[in-house]
């Protein structure tokens, strides 16, 4: 493989397990964070580290983003790297955004010459890191082609969805059933050990039987050792998906009253101050 050089800006715990990945697919990567130290690991890897975003992307043709929220993109993208980038670059979005805001950062960029590919990714921070994630990806079906050994290097599965907007959906369709799975076992596990069950016996036994799912396994797992943090997927991360999946469904005629109560369940473990954990936690909570 050709050494192409890559800029990734956002380096959380999906973002950094991508970047690795993308170091041992080959590619030359140079890298920022808003706190510098995520950065460190990469570097000791090969990456190079760029003291801004407007650095990171400078002589750069492919950019990637895995930022937490529209204000973040907002601030990174449009605020200090469109303005570097030349002409027929592409910005490669990993980053859960409302749809609607996809489709008008995706009007933005054509606008400023530049290409962005919606590329919603599912998975774990250890799946990113092993290249076994999920890709969805939306936009110019052209522009995708073109960054596919990206994408590739990233997800064992690259599925497209048509226009800006419609990956975004489909990725907050998913984290909809994931909160509500999420939720579900921790009020019913919260319900058991009330009647005098036993925590660690009734995740087991849930977890070993039809009515489980991955997630829910997974999710049980970190119940039962209590272990939150670091997040495989941050209670508040959930919230801000939830949030946005049921503006997005209201916007379209659907209402959702069981989800929107979950969304008020993960603000209140936020509001808590155990945002940072693993969405998990929820069970401490209920």
């Amino acid at each position: 493989m050709s050494r192409t050089r890559l800029a990734f800006i956002g380096l959380g715990s999906m973002g950094g397990g991508m970047a690795h990945r993308l170091l041992a697919s080959g590619y030359d990567l140079t890298v920022h964070n808003r706190t510098a130290s995520r950065a460190a690991p990469l570097v000791a890897a090969g990456a190079v580290a760029a003291g801004s975003p407007a650095q990171a992307v400078a002589g750069v043709r492919t950019v990637l983003l895995s930022l937490s929220d529209e204000a973040a993109v907002e601030q990174v993208l449009f605020g200090e790297v469109v303005s570097v980038l030349e002409p027929g670059s592409t910005v490669i979005d990993t980053s859960t955004v409302s749809p609607e805001y996809a489709r008008l950062a995706a009007v933005r960029l054509a606008e400023a010459g530049l290409h962005r590919v919606e590329a919603c990714v599912v998975g774990n921070p250890l799946q990113a890191r092993e290249g076994q994630l999920r890709v969805f990806a939306a936009g110019d079906e052209q522009h995708i082609e073109a960054v596919r050994p990206v994408l590739s290097a990233l997800g064992s599965d690259l599925v497209l969805f048509g226009a800006p907007g419609a990956a975004a959906t489909a990725k907050l369709i998913l984290n909809l059933l994931l909160g509500a799975q999420v939720a579900s076992l921790a009020e019913a596990v919260t319900y058991g050990e009330r009647a005098g069950l036993d925590r660690d016996q009734l995740l087991a036994t849930i977890a070993g039987t039809g009515f489980s799912s991955q997630v829910m396994r997974f999710r049980a797992e970190l119940m039962r050792k209590g272990s939150y943090q670091p997040a495989f997927f941050r209670a508040t991360l959930m919230e801000k998906d939830l949030r946005l999946a049921v503006s997005d469904a209201a916007t379209a005629g659907v209402s959702m009253p069981v989800l929107d109560t979950v969304r008020a369940r993960f603000a209140a473990v936020v509001e808590a101050g155990d945002g940072d954990k693993d969405a998990s936690v929820l069970i401490e909570h209920s």
